[in-house]
């Protein structure tokens, strides 16, 4: 019997497979949250599932997604990465990502972690939407206005409402699995 998933996703193994394993599990590991962080920074304007495509190239590219690494890039590194095929070559967001890796670590400096702090906004408690259809569901809300305009205060570039919001829903702060698809309940 085939499982029903949620609409954006289906008819592409690679975004079933996101999807089904990954989307919506609430996320506490640092590392974690800042690949994803990167990853939803490099989506913005363009669809998640080029980045989904790519994600090995950017793995690759930015040293496993290591923000202590990446803090500490070098100009060189930054003309090596806009060279890089295999990923999104915009200077700024090359740019926000290392930027975004200093201000990482300034909030684990402060907060423990970028978990205890980012996962603060929600009281460490997962909202669950109750949406019947993908296409109802919000782009941004009230939560990410928040959330984007603090990140910003703390230095973090590329960090608007849609991207945090979309951020927010990768690593399970907010369900927003369809209510029908099999996900909704088991994350």
């Amino acid at each position: 019997m085939e499982r029903y998933r949620c609409g954006w996703c289906v008819g592409d193994p690679l975004y079933e497979a996101y999807h089904d394993q990954e989307w919506g599990v609430p996320v506490r590991d640092d590392d974690t949250l800042f690949e994803f962080l990167v990853l939803e920074t490099f989506q913005a304007g363009l669809s998640w599932i080029t980045i989904l495509r790519k994600r090995e190239n950017f793995r690759a590219a930015f040293d496993g997604f290591d923000y202590r690494r990446i803090a500490a890039y070098p100009e060189s590194k930054i003309q090596s990465l806009l060279q890089d095929a295999g990923i999104i070559r915009n200077q700024a967001k090359i740019r926000a990502t290392v930027s975004n890796a200093q201000a990482f670590l300034q909030v684990q400096e402060e907060f423990g972690s970028f978990s205890n702090y980012i996962w603060g906004f929600v009281e460490n408690t997962p909202i669950k939407n109750t949406i019947q259809n993908y296409k109802e569901g919000p782009a941004t809300t009230a939560l990410s206005d928040e959330i984007s305009k603090e990140l910003k205060k703390r230095g973090f570039k590329f960090v608007g409402s849609t991207v945090i919001y979309a951020h927010m829903q990768a690593t399970g702060m907010v369900n927003d699995h369809e209510v029908n698809c099999f996900r909704y309940n088991e994350v």
